[in-house]
């Protein structure tokens, strides 16, 4: 399948619905809430059996993804902010975070569930320059130097990511009831 040409055009998503999407364990989409379906632009034949990154905008920085990989391979939760990308190539903000699912006889992962909703637009205004930044540095010392750079940022504000992300994206309230509830209805 040939990746769309991203465009300067945002969907506005609906701060009262929701994206899920389930993987297996390396990222091939299994099953697509029709909001996912909806917003990407894919059919949901288009987007089962297809890795994840169908969705992946060129804007994001890859060492997020790698540390996102990293966490929840190993059984840890993150919450991120993601900019994705449409079958049409316009883009789409959201707040994702994940749900490990494991196999109830050997307790090894199989999969994931995301769940994702639109992202505040103060922390779009507040992360974009860092991904811009990080990208500048991938392009130019890889992944290493991204990764670098980001601890130090980090280490400057005297934060975590955790702790960034949930600042930046008021990980609170309910906002915090909404993951929470989307966990327990997907299950």
């Amino acid at each position: 399948m040939e990746r769309p040409t991203p465009v300067d055009e945002e969907i506005l998503l609906d701060p009262k619905r929701y994206i899920v999407s389930k993987t297996d364990k390396k990222g091939v989409i299994e099953y697509g809430n029709d909001y996912f379906v909806e917003i990407s632009g894919y059919s949901e034949a288009e987007l089962i059996g297809k890795p994840h990154n169908i969705i992946r905008h060129p804007d994001m920085p890859k060492i997020v993804f790698k540390m996102m990989w990293d966490r929840i391979l190993n059984d840890q939760n993150i919450m991120a902010l993601v900019k994705n990308m449409a079958k049409d190539g316009r883009y789409y903000w959201v707040v994702t975070e994940f749900e490990t699912k494991k196999d109830p006889i050997s307790n090894q992962i199989t999969g994931f569930t995301a769940f994702r909703k639109a992202a505040p637009r103060d922390a779009i205004t507040k992360i974009a320059p860092l991904y811009e930044k990080l990208l500048e540095i991938e392009k130019v010392g890889g992944m290493e130097a991204a990764e670098k750079y980001l601890r130090g940022y980090l280490e400057e504000r005297g934060t975590s990511y955790d702790d960034y992300i949930d600042e930046l994206v008021g990980n609170k309230g309910v906002f915090k009831i909404f993951f929470k509830m989307m966990k327990a209805l997907f299950k």
